[in-house]
């Protein structure tokens, strides 16, 4: 079935507002555990939360999905972002928000994982880049906006709360619009296996396409989290990395699409290994240019361009590789992926600048997209093909 133009405006609509909602969240914690008095190292483990509860929630949320369908999941998704929201103002106590913010981590993955296989069992192979790259920028451009709103917490420090959950609340009410679907039948073969046998055969088939975001996830955590840290420890002030980020933001917003078109019309391996070679090098070359602001901020720039699609890409090019009924557990284990390069970006980043000097954190980055282009590079597509004729 295909999507609607309607259809897919709300899936999108409701991503940008989820992705609002968590840009939000992310900054505006820490910067009121910091005004509290709370230690570094505890804000940074409170980020961990929300990262933790899609890992609590991935191996729980396939079946669901397939008996209600994928209306009924994104519903109570958002629902459990709304109160969660709602009741940050109630109790400010380090716990009792790290549980809440599980709970979002929770609430949004059902709400992701409904919208991503949504769109990606639906959309047909020629847009298939389009409609993800589509999905990436809603995402995206509501994750750079969120950050913004930190500044009402100077009018009132629960005020982003009831506006991010006055937002998904809306999205609530126009999700209720639109008519329920559900998943692909699975064929007579695939249907008596078991959740982990079904995982087992995602991987065997796809494993290369979990590539991507796990590094999507390990470059954005990593140059949230651990870049100021290093622009410090090197001569950089704060107020370059209060631009330099976002420049990594915009460029992944406006070269998202172009890349996701370029996929659909040359395939997805090819516009991946561009990717991640292009970034590399625009990587490698900040190691020579950490005292030139303007050269520095076109390399953010242009690293953003290449890298910044890679989740989106990665989606794509995974939807390619797998039967249709197989998409619901594929995008499970693309959310677990994305998950753990999250949680192992800042851990290695952060590594990195204790133990060496100078610019070993732009190694960092640069051997692990290295690394994880080589699968990719040397993945044969026609073996790709043959594991999916079998499995069929």
């Amino acid at each position: 079935m295909q999507l609607s133009t309607y259809k897919f405006s709300v899936l999108v609509s409701i991503v940008f507002i989820s992705g609002f909602a968590q840009g939000m969240l992310l900054p505006l914690i820490a910067v009121i555990f910091e005004q509290d008095g709370t230690s570094a190292s505890l804000n940074g483990f409170h980020a961990t939360a929300l990262y933790i509860g899609i890992l609590i929630a991935s191996p729980f949320i396939e079946k669901p999905l397939r008996r209600f369908g994928y209306k009924p999941l994104i519903l109570t998704g958002l629902l459990a972002v709304i109160l969660c929201f709602a009741m940050f103002p109630i109790w400010k106590v380090f716990w009792f928000w790290f549980v809440l913010r599980l709970l979002i981590g929770i609430g949004d993955h059902m709400l992701h994982f409904s919208t991503q296989t949504w769109i990606t069992s639906n959309s047909p192979e020629n847009k298939r880049g389009r409609n993800i790259s589509l999905y990436g920028i809603a995402f995206g451009a509501g994750f750079g906006i969120g950050p913004l709103m930190t500044k009402l917490v100077e009018v009132n420090m629960n005020l982003p709360f009831w506006l991010a959950a006055g937002l998904c609340f809306i999205s609530f009410v126009i999700m209720t619009t639109i008519r329920n679907e559900r998943p692909e039948t699975e064929s007579a073969r695939a249907a008596g296996i078991t959740a982990i046998d079904r995982y087992k055969d995602v991987f065997k088939l796809a494993w290369v396409s979990l590539l991507p975001p796990f590094a999507y996830g390990f470059l954005e955590a990593t140059l949230h989290g651990s870049f100021p840290v290093f622009a410090l420890r090197n001569g950089i002030s704060l107020d370059w990395v209060a631009v330099l980020l976002p420049a990594f933001v915009l460029g992944s917003l406006v070269f998202q699409l172009p890349l996701g078109i370029l996929s659909d019309k040359w395939g997805r391996k090819p516009v991946l290994v561009f990717s991640f070679v292009s970034g590399f090098f625009s990587f490698l070359a900040t190691y020579w240019t950490m005292h030139s602001f303007w050269i520095l901020l076109s390399l953010f720039f242009l690293s953003g361009m290449f890298v910044g699609s890679m989740f989106s890409l990665g989606i794509a090019y995974m939807s390619d590789l797998l039967p249709k009924y197989h998409l619901p557990a594929g995008n499970i284990l693309a959310g677990i992926s994305f998950s753990i390069g999250s949680m192992a970006g800042p851990l290695i980043g952060g590594s990195f600048i204790s133990w060496f000097e100078g610019g070993a954190f732009v190694f960092a980055i640069c051997g692990m997209l290295f690394i994880l282009c080589l699968p990719i590079l040397f993945m044969k597509n026609n073996q790709s093909a043959a594991l999916k004729s079998k499995s069929a």
